[in-house]
């Protein structure tokens, strides 16, 4: 199941008005995708926009930070985030944070960590009707960090059918490149097993 599917689903479940979803998704191509900031604002502005009481809580946020003029920190945000998800009688709600591997791991504490701390302190929270979702590729720090937290796992990287799927994919494109088809069958063969081979499931 890729993480469009997920979405899709929970999108259908959230439709029937049975459920909030807020997604983001953490791109290299976009700083504000990148960090703590950009990921809480995506979140409360999605859960304020599906939710009067959430909308509540931001709009009382903005009134004490003089009408917006002043920008709230990141802890403020965390508070105002943990507020909505603890608000009482909410329906199901997803969070889905897709590709966490994206957010650069450098730096003396790493937007990835910052991340990884505060879903953390999500999942500490207990909210029952609190589902998380997190996609990424299998990085050390995100697996030490994450699977002691999960209640469920998937790997795609080693299912037989995603390794299948890649190839296939490969060996399209190796035969109907203008400039590859025109390669000798061992060559072909060669570049799909290598490339097959080095994919690891991506």
């Amino acid at each position: 199941m890729t993480s469009s599917t997920i979405i899709q689903e929970t999108n259908a479940i959230y439709e029937t008005g049975l459920a909030l979803m807020a997604y983001f998704y953490c791109s290299f191509t976009a700083k504000s995708k990148q960090d703590i900031r950009g990921l809480l604002t995506s979140l409360i502005a999605q859960l304020c926009a599906k939710s009067d009481p959430c909308y509540d809580i931001i709009y009382k946020l903005y009134s004490k930070h003089n009408a917006g003029s002043q920008q709230p920190g990141d802890d403020t945000l965390i508070r105002c985030l943990k507020d909505m998800l603890q608000l009482p009688e909410q329906p199901i709600i997803y969070l889905i944070v897709d590709a966490l591997d994206e957010c650069p791991n450098t730096g003396i504490v790493s937007s990835r960590e910052q991340v990884l701390k505060l879903l953390q302190e999500l999942v500490s929270l207990r909210i029952s009707n609190l589902r998380i979702c997190l996609t990424s590729r299998p990085e050390a720090d995100i697996i030490d960090d994450v699977v002691s937290l999960a209640s469920h796992t998937i790997s795609l990287h080693d299912q037989c059918g995603q390794k299948e799927d890649i190839a296939k994919y490969i060996t399209a494109v190796v035969h109907s490149d203008r400039y590859m088809r025109r390669w000798r069958a061992e060559d072909k063969e060669l570049v799909i097993n290598t490339l097959s081979g080095n994919a690891h499931g991506m």
